[in-house]
């Protein structure tokens, strides 16, 4: 069978390129004999992997050296309570931005740790939109403030980086990380899961201010301190070696095809593709602002649901899978992250303008 068009969340699509390279080396990795699954992530073969996709990811995203890159494992939900637990540094409350799903969930996980300050919410129009600069009502006292800048599974997405002040920003940018180029001295904190845009499941990217590493909360685990895992080179423990391998893969594929600007340009043509053949019809809707959609992530609904499960089946049947939208929410969901060629957002919305013709 050949390879469908996966519109998955995540995991996500990885690029053909990424997965043939993985699939030659499978057994024997540039002469060493072995499998990187196989080798100590202390030997100088997996190293120069490791150090490889460090340098190699610090270039395409213009990393400072003020800022310290982790490979850490235990996903982006980890983070929810790694964040407190390094960044409070003494201090009682945080902002937090308040714009669907995972914005919640990394809410609800600071509670634990420390008083959360609610600074905007969208919440009351039912998540379909990102609060504006002038709406954050931030607290200059706050150890940092929190926002997710891409709702996966709303499709909501900020437009501009909030302005902060002196209190250090924090991101949780899974599902848009290396979709373009960003401004990383602006952060205090970004963390990434890697099942979007970076590499398969098992693998978190942490890339941290290092002033605001150490001085941790009482009890805090060592597995869960930005400095402990610096120090040690993200290899306090075992990390999850393949994965870091296949997102160094991922970086190379990037830097090829001519960086994180290439990858905008084209990110941005496939989801106005996407947006323009839900717009001009009344057969499909979108329920967020168009100043805030995602680039990454389109929900749509059709104007009779008790079509969706044709819909879907019809689909996959064209090799357009995975388009079902969260369970939360309903209707569709076509994730396109950076792997998605643009020949599959133009196979989806052929395959929409037929359906709707058939099925209008």
């Amino acid at each position: 069978m050949s390879r469908v068009f996966n519109f998955s969340a995540g995991p996500a699509m990885l690029p053909e390129a990424v997965l043939k390279q993985a699939q030659s080396e499978m057994t024997d990795w540039q002469g060493s004999g072995m499998s990187v699954m196989e080798m100590s992530h202390r030997g100088k073969e997996f190293m120069s992997i490791a150090e490889k996709a460090a340098a190699d990811l610090r270039e395409i995203m213009a990393i400072p050296d003020s800022h310290e890159i982790l490979f850490l494992q235990g996903g982006a939900s980890s983070q929810f309570a790694m964040a407190p637990m390094n960044l409070l540094r003494g201090k009682t409350s945080a902002d937090y931005i308040n714009t669907g799903a995972w914005s919640k969930k990394a809410i609800a996980e600071a509670k634990r740790y420390c008083e959360v300050n609610i600074a905007a919410s969208s919440e009351d129009d039912k998540f379909s939109s990102a609060p504006a600069q002038g709406d954050l009502k931030l607290n200059a006292d706050a150890a940092y403030v929190h926002y997710t800048p891409n709702e996966t599974i709303g499709g909501v997405e900020f437009n501009y980086i909030p302005e902060t002040g002196d209190v250090p920003l924090v991101a949780d940018m899974s599902s848009t990380i290396l979709s373009r180029p960003i401004d990383v001295s602006k952060f205090g904190v970004i963390y990434a899961g890697a099942q979007k845009n970076i590499g398969p499941a098992g693998l978190t990217v942490v890339i941290v201010r290092k002033d605001l590493m150490g001085d941790v909360i009482d009890g805090t685990p060592s597995m869960l301190n930005y400095e402990v895992q610096a120090k040690a080179e993200s290899m306090y423990n075992t990390p999850p070696t393949y994965s870091w391998y296949l997102a160094g893969l991922v970086f190379t594929w990037i830097k090829d095809r001519g960086g994180l600007a290439a990858m905008a340009e084209i990110n941005k043509r496939k989801s106005d593709k996407l947006y323009a053949a839900i717009d001009s019809s009344d057969f499909y809707a979108n329920p967020v602002k168009p100043e805030c959609r995602s680039w990454m992530n389109v929900p749509f609904t059709l104007a009779n649901a008790d079509l969706d499960s044709v819909f879907l089946e019809e689909a996959k049947k064209e090799g357009l899978v995975t388009l079902k939208g969260h369970r939360s929410v309903g209707g569709m969901r076509a994730s396109i992250y950076n792997a998605m060629p643009e020949a599959g957002v133009d196979a989806l919305v052929a395959f929409m303008a037929e359906f709707e013709k058939r099925h209008g």
